[in-house]
């Protein structure tokens, strides 16, 4: 808890910092490639956690990993962590950042979970009911397969949840078929 309100604060200051400079695309994709990155390699995220590593040390290593590939702003933001010991919130600074993006220029991310890939045609009429749900200028769709629900979909929009899937259905039926009032208990 203690931790994402520090990192909160953070990503706070890194947006309005980021809007001033014209320059929030940039540290976006900054943020979305280091929150990428601290999410393929373990090492990495293990290391920026270590108390044993010495925190020059995680600052040489995170400079030569992003040095020229990111935006100043976001090396500057980097070289402050570190040098407050504060390394360790620089994954959760990194996926806070894209959810105050998110609200800043508002976008509604959305995931459609199905059986089948579904076709643009359909992406769009999702797109446009969930535009309806959230009343957001913009949408961001993820789409998941699960064959596991047989049929129908599954759509998620910020904490609500649409299940229109047989395998919800029929887990419904077998509640209902449990609750069988003609069958006298003993």
């Amino acid at each position: 808890m203690a931790h994402s309100r520090v990192a909160s604060r953070y990503v706070k200051s890194l947006l309005g910092l980021a809007v001033e400079q014209n320059a929030l695309e940039q540290v976006h994709a900054d943020m979305q490639l280091f929150d990428q990155a601290c999410r393929n390699s373990r090492e990495l995220a293990m290391m920026l956690r270590s108390p044993i590593i010495k925190h020059e040390k995680k600052k040489s290593i995170l400079t030569v990993l992003f040095k020229g590939k990111v935006h100043a702003l976001t090396m500057a933001i980097i070289d402050i962590l570190t040098k407050k010991n504060r390394e360790p919130l620089l994954p959760a600074i990194a996926s806070e950042f894209g959810n105050a993006y998110n609200v800043y220029k508002g976008i509604e991310k959305a995931t459609i979970t199905t059986t089948i890939a579904i076709d643009e045609k359909l992406k769009q009429e999702i797109v446009a009911m969930v535009k309806k749900l959230s009343s957001k200028k913009e949408v961001e769709l993820t789409t998941k397969i699960d064959k596991d629900l047989i049929g129908g979909f599954i759509l998620n929009v910020e904490d609500r949840q649409i299940d229109a899937s047989i395998k919800n259905k029929l887990k419904s039926l077998k509640v209902k078929f449990s609750e069988n009032p003609y069958v006298k208990e003993y």
